[in-house]
């Protein structure tokens, strides 16, 4: 079945243009009734919250924005691996209309800061119980709240949207036995995080013209697996009523195994510290006791972010268990070319004809693993629908050159202003058309709690397809093309690398993932 729309116009929107209020003293336990500020009156920038005011920017058509919103208190200290806290009352009006610092982490050279715990809100001056979209940003090492923006969804999904900043790297997922001792304990931190901003928005965002009762947690690579696998955690029932994961994936990591691993990495520090010879006894010692804990809560962020990304989303059952299923509508979309980015950023010597294998067969692999194998994984006790955007792949009916239809290219059609917008010109009135018919799927959902088309089960295994030419969008609903199993028969039978290339290609390209 399929359908071609044709373009929508649609005002563009401006995240530069802003007015600053002034920032009067107001004090923090103000009663607001909700006709001063609330379901029933024009949302203004200057907002109270339940620790205190925040003044955020008026841009253009009534949009509002607030930028590094705290949460929670700074995970510093003895605080640098616990639970988030509530974060300190605040009594003068908060400037909230510049972007706040990333969370900790290292790229090249380290950045950020640990008192990362804050949230951007975008809305609107004529917004009233709207559904709420909570985002999380991709990679759980890097990466910031400012990934995408929310002023284009706000505008043309009609919600107030919500993206967090929260612990990276082994900031955030840490689960070493010295951390991890009590039996409710978790290394899965970041998640703690989420579960804290989450009951934040909960409490606060009808001030800011949402519906504390529509909320959805939508997330992207690193993020869609967080908001896939906590769609079935117990520990966060309630907390959102839909989940929608885009290009997510899902794996739990064994807490054990990455307990080793963590003891490892962390050993050369202590030698370094002086206290022990060799790695073997400093990993030995990093177990259950207060000199480990006082000494992991000592040491520089610099010398933990310099030590890389860690496993994440730790199988632990206190947050997350294996073979849990999704408590809530689970939406979940792809790309048909989601690895040719990382092949081409990939400095590693391979020949032309194995890095195409790779792109071809990991964009299969990756489209699998991140729609229907989850959907396989948590289907059942709700409803899933799976959505692909072959826009820009070789199947296409437009191409876009060297990239394809990329890992990241959801978010560049759901916002001009994203991380992802400068990969591919999406100026045509067939990507704008898709760009709206993205857009009005994601509404959908937030709203009515499907986004339009047939839930996916195991025996129709229906999938949305959006693809474009130059001036129409053409959506068709069909089977899920793929099996892991087909795939890697097609592989297998690909003669256009010998077996040696193919196993090189593996452990290059394929070592370590997912699927």
């Amino acid at each position: 079945m399929t359908h071609c729309f044709s373009r929508r116009s649609f005002l563009k929107g401006s995240a530069a243009a802003a007015a600053v209020l002034s920032s009067p003293l107001l004090p923090a336990d103000a009663a607001f009734s909700e006709t001063e500020n609330g379901l029933f009156s024009p949302v203004s920038a200057l907002c109270q919250t339940q620790y205190g005011p925040v003044k955020g920017k008026e841009g253009e058509n009534g949009q509002l924005c607030w930028y590094g919103i705290p949460y929670g208190a700074a995970p510093t200290g003895e605080s640098r691996w616990t639970a988030p806290q509530e974060p300190a009352r605040w009594l003068t009006v908060r400037d909230c209309t510049s972007p706040a610092p990333a969370a900790y982490q290292y790229t090249t050279f380290p950045l950020g800061t640990e008192d990362c715990l804050t949230l951007d809100i975008y809305s609107s001056a004529e917004a009233k119980k709207r559904p709420v979209l909570v985002y999380l940003h991709g990679s759980a090492a890097t990466g910031s709240s400012l990934e995408l923006p929310g002023c284009e969804l706000v505008r043309d999904a009609g919600c107030v949207f919500v993206a967090l900043n929260y612990r990276l790297g082994l900031f955030g997922w840490n689960c070493l036995p010295a951390l991890t001792a009590d039996p409710d304990a978790t290394g899965n931190f970041a998640l703690l995080d989420i579960a804290r901003a989450l009951d934040w928005v909960r409490d606060n965002i009808r001030r800011f013209g949402g519906d504390a009762d529509n909320i959805t947690l939508c997330g992207f690579s690193d993020g869609g697996r967080m908001a896939a696998a906590l769609a079935g955690s117990p520990l966060f029932r309630g907390r959102f009523q839909k989940a929608a994961a885009i290009s997510g994936g899902l794996s739990l990591a064994d807490p054990d195994a990455a307990a080793q691993k963590l003891a490892e990495n962390f050993a050369p520090l202590a030698v370094e510290d002086g206290r022990f010879a060799d790695t073997a006894s400093a990993a030995e010692w990093l177990t259950p006791g207060a000199d480990v804990r006082e000494w992991l809560c000592g040491l520089e962020p610099s010398r933990i972010a310099a030590l890389g990304k860690p496993a994440i989303l730790y199988a632990d059952d206190v947050v997350l268990s294996r073979g849990a299923r999704s408590a809530v509508p689970l939406l979940l979309l792809s790309s048909a070319t989601e690895f040719s980015g990382f092949v081409r950023d990939d400095l590693r010597p391979a020949s032309s004809a194995a890095r195409a294998y790779a792109v071809k067969y990991g964009s299969a692999l990756c489209r699998w693993s991140s729609t229907e194998a989850v959907a396989e994984v948590l289907g059942g006790s709700a409803p899933v629908w799976l959505g692909l955007i072959d826009y820009g792949g070789a199947d296409s009916q437009t191409t876009i050159p060297g990239l394809g239809s990329f890992h990241g290219l959801p978010l560049a059609l759901f916002s001009s202003e994203s991380s992802y917008s400068a990969c591919a010109d999406l100026s045509s009135a067939g990507a704008q058309a898709l760009s709206a018919q993205l857009k009005q799927a994601l509404a959908g959902f937030m709203t009515s709690g499907s986004p339009g088309w047939d839930a996916w089960t195991p025996q129709d295994r229906a999938a949305l397809h959006f693809d474009a030419d130059s001036e129409t969008a053409c959506i068709t609903l069909s089977s899920y093309p793929d099996t892991q199993e087909r795939i890697r028969a097609a592989m297998a039978a690909d003669m256009s690398l010998s077996a040696a290339e193919k196993e090189t290609v593996e452990h290059l390209y394929f070592s370590g993932l997912s699927f």
